[in-house]
């Protein structure tokens, strides 16, 4: 089925699907896509700034440059792309688009080479890796899908269900990390001398925090490094209605 992250629920009712026995999540953005070189995802190559992954609607990166307040960029290069240089970066973007509009992948990379320092281009790797990335995460909406998608797959998962994910962000990670943990804690309150059955945890934890991809994989395959797997299976049925 054809359908964003967090429509989960709506496609499992629409099928008539009450629980299911496995969920894998691939938060991965497609290799293909990246290396259309027309949709502007990649920073070494100069194409229109895109980054839609359904080009059907919505706004592009390019919207994003010519439109946000120097702050809120600040906030998204910051948090997605966990760029030191978000409030510089910023102002420049800003500085520069009263003059002329962003229009192609190349106008902010030129930017970004003059709003980095040399130093640290020289030891971080290309300039546009950050700002590119969380664009990205920002046209697509990327991280409230997650969000909203993993309980929802917890909900759906019967007794003995197991799910899995593969996250390549940092703040994804961290956004499966507290939700597996939190389902595998219990709630019971401290005081009381016995664990409450409706506060027992309801997940099990299947990997000792996050596995990586080997060093073999890594050599073959340099975009799994950043790679992060983490597993949980459902011990017990809850009451709460799906999200």
């Amino acid at each position: 089925m054809r359908a964003v992250y967090d429509e989960i629920g709506e496609v499992l009712a629409d099928e008539g699907v009450s629980t299911v026995a496995a969920v894998l999540f691939d938060l991965g953005v497609s290799s293909l896509q990246l290396d259309e070189a027309d949709r502007g995802f990649a920073y070494a190559q100069d194409a229109p700034l895109d980054m839609r992954m359904s080009q059907d609607a919505g706004r592009t990166a390019a919207d994003v440059l010519n439109t946000y307040d120097e702050r809120e960029l600040e906030r998204v290069l910051r948090e997605y792309g966990e760029e030191r240089f978000a409030r510089r970066i910023a102002r420049e973007v800003v500085a520069r688009r009263e003059q002329l509009p962003f229009e192609r992948s190349a106008d902010l990379v030129e930017l970004l080479r003059r709003a980095i320092p040399a130093a640290s281009q020289r030891t971080g790797g290309h300039p546009g890796k950050r700002t590119f990335q969380a664009l990205r995460i920002e046209v697509n909406g990327e991280l409230d899908a997650w969000r909203a998608a993993l309980p929802a797959a917890i909900a759906a998962l019967g007794v003995g269900g197991r799910i899995a994910v593969l996250s390549y962000h940092s703040l994804e990670d961290r956004i499966t990390k507290q939700a597996l943990a939190a389902g595998a804690r219990s709630t019971t309150p401290p005081d009381l001398p016995v664990e409450l059955p409706e506060h027992a945890p309801y997940l099990r934890l299947l990997t000792r925090g996050a596995e990586t991809a080997d060093p073999t994989e890594t050599e073959t395959n340099p975009r799994a490094t950043p790679a992060r797997l983490r597993a949980a299976e459902r011990i017990r049925a809850t009451e709460e209605p799906r999200p």
